[in-house]
């Protein structure tokens, strides 16, 4: 199993997610011998998932059934166990984006945190790529080493435990992309431009509060980074339901019209919309916000080495 190679079959040490519903999934190692419980009963590693293949329907104990699913980045970053705050998939899609990129580039992150954005930099950058990961925190830095390992992504990443502000990322001008989510992201600018190679590249800092913002634009500037430019995504998500509508009875006006010398059967009021209604309901679909949206995750602040 690998979070950038496609599997078919579950197997022992494998990472899968068990599916109960679209609000409720959770990940498993599986592994022979080993039982996990669910609200619909228990399910035995051994016999319902080893040997199986993913996608499959598992009946537990009890009669319920589950799915297993092969594990991606996006699956991840909804199931996995927060040692941090995380970046979700909507500030992910557009970090990948305006970093330009794509399998064979080498990316410099700090800090590692949960290793939500990681594993999407992995899949990103994999076959040929690199991920250089810096994370101050040496038992989140273990943990992640572990999580990398387990997913079958290790020979892609580096995992360094030091302090990216005053230590850098360990390398310097092979990058072509550098992210960082850090309390003072300003103090490592330095290093991101060290980390980046000689003929430029792109840099994403992500912050929640608008004066890690200004201070970090200054350093950028101060750094000679050009195109510099910060955005705030926010998603609003629609349901799509089926609406239904009482008809308004309009029968009192069509009688005023016919008081009034109103022919319905005239060519020029043939297909007006006072004819030939009925009183009941109309359904249709129609898409309905949620009523509570997420709000303001972050400041995702990008900018071009320059190559003056």
């Amino acid at each position: 199993m690998s979070f950038v190679e496609y599997g078919d079959t579950i197997k022992d040490g494998d990472t899968a997610i068990v599916f109960l519903g679209h609000e409720s999934m959770f990940p498993v190692k599986v592994q022979h011998g080993t039982v996990t419980q669910t609200k619909y009963g228990v399910i035995r590693h051994s016999t319902d998932l080893i040997g199986k293949k993913y996608g499959s329907k598992v009946t537990c104990s009890k009669g319920g059934w589950v799915f297993i699913l092969h594990p991606t980045p996006e699956l991840w970053t909804m199931n996995l166990p927060h040692r941090t705050q995380i970046l979700y998939s909507t500030d992910i899609s557009i970090i990948t984006m305006m970093l330009e990129l794509k399998p064979g580039s080498i990316v410099c992150e700090s800090g590692t945190g949960s290793g939500s954005l990681s594993h999407a930099l992995i899949r990103t950058v994999a076959p040929t790529g690199h991920l250089y990961t810096v994370e101050f925190h040496q038992q989140r830095a273990e943990k992640a080493r572990e999580e990398f390992r387990e997913h079958g992504v290790e020979h892609l990443v580096t995992v360094t435990n030091q302090d990216v502000c005053k230590n850098g990322f360990g390398v310097s001008n092979i990058a072509d992309a550098v992210f960082l989510d850090i309390p003072s992201p300003w103090e490592a600018i330095g290093h991101a431009k060290s980390a980046l190679k000689a003929e430029g590249g792109r840099i994403c800092s992500f912050s929640p509060c608008i004066e890690q913002v200004q201070r970090t634009c200054l350093a950028m500037e101060e750094y000679g980074f050009t195109e510099i430019n910060t955005l705030e995504i926010l998603l609003r998500v629609y349901n799509v339901r089926t609406i239904s509508l009482q008809i308004p009875d309009l029968g009192k006006a069509a009688e005023d019209n016919s008081s009034t010398g109103f022919d319905s059967s005239s060519p020029s009021h043939q297909g007006s919309p006072c004819t030939n209604l009925q009183q009941g309901t109309v359904q249709f679909k129609s898409g309905v916000p949620l009523r509570e949206v997420v709000g303001h995750t972050g400041y995702l602040t990008f900018a071009t080495k320059s190559l003056v």
